[in-house]
Order: structure tokens, then sequence, then C-alpha cells
């Protein structure tokens, strides 16, 4: 076995590897002699079939695959010994790498492009100012929770006769040219329509002041153009919906109109549990405490944008463009264009800046997470599903335990888990070293920075 490198430039290298017949014949002896083992062929009894025919039939794609691993090995273990930090994977020299005869040759070369990872040119430091925005709640943002609330809350009431943003439940029957039903035609009872909801203006009109048993003969298609929208009120597939035609006889059954709820003591209770809150102002204050929580999880997503920004922008030394290009279309091929590679080339680069910053802030200051810190970080990200997307609030710890002893089993989840709390370490260390420019401001100029 014989391995080199040769630097093309700082960011680019070429590796060659040698692999003689010593390195993989004691390996592919004993392969075939495990196939020899196993092998049923009729004429021979179990383990006695003669060697030179299992050479013969399985020599050259065992050998192929032997010297595969071979490769895999050397290069993995050449890389940690020289201690080289690489982007992607390595790929075949274009140039260089030759077909090879697998029946006839006895010794192979190979030659593998690399792409050197540069180390980043930032540190972070005191004189580092990033600033953090707190968005200061006033009556606007209280109203609109409040509303929400009232949205949330709030309920349908009959009314007798329709107005523009009234709720219809209406039986639906198919009409032919002639304005009379068909026997066989789509029906549906009960359907229920939004008037807010009717895009033709006309329409919308015509069923507004209307009284229940009033019929009306009315175009769905054009009330309702969305074939999605106009399926599900008939019940029916999208693609049969596309081929209507003609009316349909529309007789009101109930009317009815959302109302919001009330804010007063039983709204009180809604939100926050019944007895919790006793008076308007309990109310405002409490809410004052969530509307501040929320705010402060905008502002936190704002200061990781900003921390990561900062040192992007600090970031001056290249990558290796071309060798990223090659690779994201070799593992990508199946999924995505050289077009759609290069159209989103630029952020994976960016991603890519940042990963290396991280490393060199996670290395310069071992930074470590220990198996204690993970499960527990695991435990609370397990505990955060189960009350959002089951309503489970109360799950027992013995039940939070295995949830997330069975995540950690899955070596792509538990990457995933390491990748995300060192993010968080390294957010936290940048945090306690730079120094922070608290700014208070409105919600609207708030959005206007995120949109930048």
């Amino acid at each position: 076995m014989n391995i080199t490198r040769e630097n093309i430039d700082e960011l680019n290298a070429v590796i060659r590897i040698r692999v003689e017949k010593e390195d993989y014949e004691e390996r592919l002896h004993n392969v075939l002699g495990d196939f020899r083992r196993k092998a049923r062929i009729d004429g021979f009894r179990p383990g006695k079939v003669p060697f030179g025919l299992i050479s013969k039939m399985y020599r050259k794609p065992a050998l192929i695959e032997e010297v595969n691993k071979i490769l895999s090995e050397s290069i993995t273990k050449y890389l940690i010994d020289e201690n080289l930090n690489i982007l992607g994977e390595p790929l075949p020299n274009e140039q260089e790498q030759n077909q090879i005869d697998w029946d006839n040759q006895t010794e192979f070369n190979f030659a593998f492009d690399i792409g050197l990872a540069p180390e980043p040119d930032i540190n972070v430091s005191a004189k580092d100012k990033i600033p953090f925005y707190t968005i200061k709640i006033d009556d606007q943002i209280r109203l609109k929770y409040i509303e929400n609330y009232q949205s949330r809350l709030g309920s349908f009431r009959p009314i007798e006769t329709t107005e523009e943003n009234s709720m219809i439940k209406a039986d639906l029957s198919q009409l032919d040219n002639n304005g009379h039903i068909i026997e066989n035609g789509i029906k549906v009872d009960g359907a229920s329509i939004s008037l807010e909801l009717i895009k033709d203006e006309k329409i919308r009109k015509d069923l507004t002041g209307r009284i229940i048993d009033d019929t009306i003969n009315v175009n769905l298609k054009k009330a309702l153009p969305n074939n999605a929208e106009l399926a599900a009120l008939l019940k029916v597939d999208k693609e049969r919906t596309a081929e209507l035609e003609g009316e349909f006889q529309l007789i009101i059954k109930s009317i009815s109109k959302f109302e919001k709820a009330e804010v007063n003591q039983d709204f009180f209770d809604k939100v926050y549990g019944k007895g919790n809150i006793k008076s308007e102002e309990e109310f405002k204050q409490r809410l004052d405490e969530d509307i501040k929580a929320n705010l402060n999880r905008d502002s936190e997503y704002k200061f990781r944008l900003d921390i990561r920004n900062t040192y992007l922008n600090k970031f001056r030394k290249n990558l290796p463009e071309e060798f990223l290009r090659r690779w994201l279309f070799k593992v990508n091929k199946d999924k995505y264009s050289e077009e759609q590679i290069s159209k989103d080339f630029d952020h994976f680069t960016e991603d890519l800046k940042w990963q290396l910053i991280k490393n060199k802030i996670i290395k310069e200051n071992n930074i470590k997470i220990s198996e204690e810190e993970i499960f527990r970080y695991v435990k609370d990200y397990a505990r955060i599903q189960f009350a959002q997307y089951y309503g489970l609030t109360n799950v027992s710890e013995d039940d939070l335990n295995k949830y997330a002893n069975e995540l950690l089993k899955k070596d792509k989840e538990k990457n995933q888990f390491y990748e995300r709390k060192y993010e968080d370490k390294v957010i936290e260390f940048i945090r306690e070293t730079v120094k922070i420019e608290n700014k208070v401001l409105t919600l609207e100029k708030f959005n206007k920075l995120l949109e930048k």
C-alpha cells in the first residue's frame, strides 16, 4: 500500500493510492473460503466445492468489494493520521482515474480529489458588538392578542337573515341545462358555506338578505373557483369538479353568524383556567407575561441571526467551490439538477462557513456535551413535542425517559440533537463573551429588521 498527497493549492489536493496484491490477497482468500463453506452447488457436497470453481464464479465481485473496502479504510485512516479537515467526500480524479481491468490487473492505482477546509479567520472577543432587540409591549399588541383569543373562543349564533359574513347550511342538488334536478347527479345535504369565501360578487349579493327555506339556483363553479374547495364542499374528487358545468339548487336550512367571545370572567376562565384570573387587571398582567415570553422568542431568533451574520461577515477565507459543486451534484444527482444546485449554492456555502466557525469555537474553547446534558436536552424536546402535537402536558418522567432513550438509539437523530446542543452552547459562549447592545423598539420596526 502506498498513499501520497499532492497539494494543488491551499484548498485542493489529490490523494493517490496504490493497492498491491499483498494488500488484498489474504482478505480475498478468506472471503472466497467463506463462500466455499456456504456454497450449495449441484453435484458437490456442502463445503466441498472446488476452490478453483468458487474463485472462477466469485473472485471478480469479491475482489472489487475488498479493494473498495481497503480504499475506504485507508483514506479514512490517512485523513485522521494527517489531521486533514476536508469538506464533502473524496471524489475520483477525472483526469487520472483510468478504467480498471479487474480480470487481469493485480495492482491498482487510484486518485481522489479532496477539498480542504480553510481555518476560519475569526475570533470571538469582548470587542465584538452584537445588538439584542427587546420588543416594546404596547396597547396595539395587547389588542391583537385579545382579539386572537376572542376569535378562538368565539361561536356561531343563529340569525334570521343572511349577511355578507354569515354561514349557511344548505341542501345542494345538481341541475341540468333546463333547471331540473339530475336524478343521479351530485347531492349534498347540510353543506356548510361561508358567504365571505364566495369569490363571485354577484352570487354573494344574491345570497345576502335570504331566509331559511329560500331556494336559489347557483353556479358553484363561479362561486368557488378553487377546485379543492369545491371538491370538499360537494364531497367529490377534485378531478370531477374540473368537469362541472351548470348550476346547483341551493335550499337554505340554517343561518348563523360568528361572534367573538366577550371579555368577561368566563373569557378569563377559558383562557387561563377556572379561577386563576379574577379581574381585568390580573388578566392584563398575565397577558403581558405571555406576550413578553413570545416576543422574547422572536428576539432570541433575531439575536442568533445577528450572531451568525456578524461572524460570517468576518469570514474572509475562500472555499474550494469548484470541488464542492462537483461533490454536491454527485451526492444529489438523482434529486437536483446542476442549475438547482447553483441556485442554492450561496446558501450552502454560508451554512458550511458557519459550521466551520462553530467548530473552531468549540475546539478552541474546549466546549463539550456530557451524556447527561444531551439526555436532559432530548427529554425537554420530548416534553415540548407531547404538549405541542398531542396536547399532553402531564407526561410522566418514566414515559419521557423511555421516549428520550428511543430517540438516542437512532444515530441520525442522535447526531442532530448533538448538533443543536453544540450550536446552543456556541451561542451562549458568544453571548457571554461579546458586548451586547440592548435596544428597545416597536414590533413594527422589529419586523422591518427581519425583512432585511
